[in-house]
């Protein structure tokens, strides 16, 4: 899978994430107000996040306004996807015979799974199809995930390769569909709610939004290397809520770990017997302050000049199974920050007399689902230029 994550690809997860956003504000009736309320911020970015990983992993470009049913009142494949992304975590604890339950919300559950695979494996031949019959056009070839990873799948298979079956296919998909949708959506989240928390921090990276892009233009994935401190907003909302909050590995020989002691002044080795799981702690690498000083601050500052390919982003994991899709991640954020923060700027919703540190200890708590994300986040968007009727 990792030829799909290519500047091309990057390139189109950045396009996909300007037209969902306007997409959203057109929908959302943004176009014409000076505020708006996200109560919270989450139910935007969460089907953001799920419209683009669509797009750019499955090739479906789907409409803000879209019906979650069929014309016939079947459940829709967008309907689909966002019922098994939400309860996922069940599906992993649950027996299948509970699925068999005369209960509503269950059925929706099983019928999700059902559309979704009918679905998948109608796509799965039509790639085949197209990549055997030639009836791609030369230079308009699919740029999606899906569509690459079958292209890929059938040339190993030509090559005498063992080829992935159906099955695998969809396995493999749709562990990126989970993998990239929950914790984009949840870290946006909890970046909205950290720059209204800190206005001057937002109005830094504002004015680099401002100095990169300008007013008068919409920004670019030529920009993206530039727009440093909203890559580094999101990565310190990363770190404050590191989605994979635990890492499992297991070494393929007998090793010994050197590790340092407990206030960092020497170091004990560690012996790891081959095939022995070790689980690391990677929130509480996150909140080390070895690593990261005064780590409970939300201090964007701290990833000035590290890249998005830097193990030090170390949320993303680290070493050979580091996340495949970190860039992809970065590149969606990026973008879809700059567009909202380029527009609108960001205030908590408060309670009267509240300050913002108030307003994160009792907003801001943090919440495990199958990845550690942000409990919901009230915000209010205020026009940065006040809106022109038509």
């Amino acid at each position: 899978m990792g030829p799909a994550f290519n500047n091309s690809m990057y390139s189109l997860v950045w396009a996909e994430t300007m037209r969902v956003y306007r997409d959203m504000v057109s929908a959302e009736g943004w176009t014409n107000k000076d505020t708006v309320i996200l109560q919270p911020v989450q139910d935007y970015t969460v089907r953001v996040a799920l419209f683009v990983i669509s797009a750019c992993g499955f090739g479906l470009p789907f409409r803000w306004e879209e019906p979650p049913v069929n014309e016939d009142g079947s459940m829709g494949f967008q309907e689909a996807m966002r019922i098994w992304v939400d309860t996922v975590l069940l599906r992993v604890i649950a027996p299948k015979w509970v699925y068999k339950l005369p209960l509503k919300g269950l059925r929706k559950i099983a019928t999700s799974t059902q559309v979704l695979q009918e679905y998948m494996g109608r796509m799965i031949a039509e790639r085949k199809a197209e990549i055997n019959g030639g009836e791609a056009v030369k230079g308009k070839e699919r740029r999606d995930v899906f569509s690459l990873l079958v292209r890929a799948n059938e040339e190993e298979g030509k090559d005498g390769k063992r080829k992935l079956e159906d099955s695998e296919l969809f396995g493999n998909v749709f562990a990126m569909l989970f993998a990239g949708h929950e914790t984009t959506a949840f870290t946006l989240a909890a970046t909205v709610g950290f720059l209204g928390i800190y206005p001057q921090i937002q109005e830094d990276v504002y004015q680099q939004i401002i100095e990169v892009v300008g007013h008068d233009r919409d920004p670019t994935f030529e920009d993206f290397p530039r727009l440093e401190k909203v890559a580094n907003a999101f990565y310190e909302a990363l770190r404050l809520y590191p989605a994979a909050h635990f890492m499992i590995r297991a070494p393929s020989e007998d090793t010994i770990l050197t590790v340092p002691t407990g206030d960092g002044t020497s170091t004990r080795p560690v012996p790891i017997q081959k095939d022995l799981h070790v689980i690391v702690d990677m929130t509480g690498i996150q909140y080390n302050p070895r690593y990261f000083p005064n780590p409970y601050k939300y201090d964007p500052t701290r990833w000035r000049g590290i890249t998005t390919e830097s193990e030090d982003v170390t949320a993303f994991s680290v070493g050979p199974r580091t996340c495949i899709g970190r860039k992809f991640a970065a590149v969606e954020a990026v973008c879809f920050l700059t567009f909202l923060l380029k527009d609108w700027a960001v205030e908590p919703i408060m309670n009267p007399g509240e300050t913002g540190e108030q307003w994160r200890e009792r907003v801001m708590h943090a919440q495990t689902k199958m990845t550690l994300c942000v409990d919901p986040v009230p915000v209010r968007l205020l026009r940065r230029r006040p809106a022109t009727s038509t």
